[in-house]
């Protein structure tokens, strides 16, 4: 018999260590997946967009490998359905990107300033949190669900690139996912480290890091906590994912969870799950960098223009990640790295946001 809540100890664990290597290394480096795009628009400087393809690259062929070698399956994920949502993920990786922008950053980004005393990042992640738990489930779910959510493409098969192509190619999905990641992280790579600046000084690192941890979160999600018949239903079982399916990181509907969980704690049904513990741990590795480099300390708005910004910001992000299915790293890294179409669909939604935003700022200024 399998002992479920030793192993749900074990998975909560693993993911909180994880999230706090992950945290302790983008506060000790720049890697901010807003920051990369905004820098490409304001200052024509790709370093940190460089750093983000090479972590990209890595989740990428890393993915397909264990795929590949039966550790994980990719379609039991959200990000692979065969209904694939296109309008929500335009829409919402639009909200979302605006949001990020205007807000200083994604969800990662503010936790890790938020692990290092950014008051401002707490209240975008509060607020963030709330509209994310309204799209899930309240008003703004309704509206979602009979407008974006009711148009959508259904296709023959699962939506990631792999499966697609295998309606067309002779070979084995987990073969041709494995092909094209391995094209798809060679060109990432080669684009990376073409540049001598970028090898130098890129603190490509961190790429590494990032990369490498998003494989273990899929490892322990898919495989790690995988029971293939849980005693108490004797159907398969993710262990502690809020999706009954396998997870990588993934930070706006967390928030939302981890908001219901504080709230309702006397409530034996709250319990905490994978991606809300990646959250906790990607805030106490930041803190622990912080305090070591001696970097921590309290900071809180600037005025009540910038209040507005961020709490405009936290509310889009809340909105546009739960439309969209995830953020900057649900969908631009976890979802990227299973070739899934919509992740491809979302990013792009993204990228224009942060125009957009950027533009807002510009003007409002």
């Amino acid at each position: 018999m399998i002992d479920i809540s030793q192993l749900k100890l074990i998975v909560l664990v693993s993911a909180f260590l994880l999230a706090s290597i992950l945290g302790f290394a983008m506060q000790r480096t720049q890697f901010c997946s807003m920051g990369a795009i905004s820098d490409v628009f304001v200052m024509e400087s790709w370093n940190r967009a460089r750093q983000w393809c090479v972590a990209l690259a890595i989740a990428v062929v890393g993915t397909s490998l264990l795929y590949l070698g039966g550790w994980i399956d990719i379609h039991q994920t959200i990000y692979t359905n065969s209904k694939l949502l296109w309008l929500s993920h335009i829409v919402g990786g639009v909200l979302f990107g605006i949001g990020m922008a205007i807000a200083s950053g994604c969800g990662a980004k503010n936790l890790v300033r938020c692990g290092a005393g950014s008051l401002k990042s707490l209240v975008v992640l509060m607020v963030m949190g709330l509209f994310a738990q309204m799209t899930l489930r309240g008003v703004f779910g309704v509206l979602r669900v009979n407008t974006v959510d009711s148009i959508f493409i259904q296709l023959p098969t699962y939506q990631d690139l792999a499966s697609l192509l295998h309606l067309t190619l002779p070979f084995q999905i987990p073969v041709i996912s494995v092909m094209i990641s391995f094209l798809f992280g060679l060109g990432l790579i080669t684009f990376a480290f073409k540049d001598s600046q970028f090898r130098q000084h890129g603190e490509w690192w961190v790429s590494i890091v990032v990369g490498v941890v998003i494989l273990e979160f899929w490892f322990i999600s898919g495989h790690l906590g995988f029971v293939a018949e849980d005693p108490n239903t004797l159907e398969p079982l993710f262990v502690a994912t809020n999706s009954g399916r396998m997870e990588s990181a993934s930070l706006v509907a967390p928030m939302a969870y981890l908001l219901d969980y504080l709230t309702l704690f006397s409530d034996t049904s709250k319990t905490l799950s994978f991606a809300m513990v990646i959250a906790l741990g990607i805030v106490i590795g930041s803190a622990i960098s912080a305090l070591q480099k001696g970097q921590w300390r309290l900071q809180g708005f600037s005025n009540t223009a910038d209040t507005l910004n961020h709490l405009i910001g936290g509310a889009l992000m809340g909105i546009g990640g739960v439309t969209a299915l995830g953020c900057t790293f649900g969908q631009g890294l976890s979802g990227m790295s299973t070739l899934a179409l919509s992740s491809f669909i979302t990013v792009a939604g993204m990228i224009l946001g942060v125009f957009l935003g950027l533009r807002y700022l510009e003007r409002s200024a």
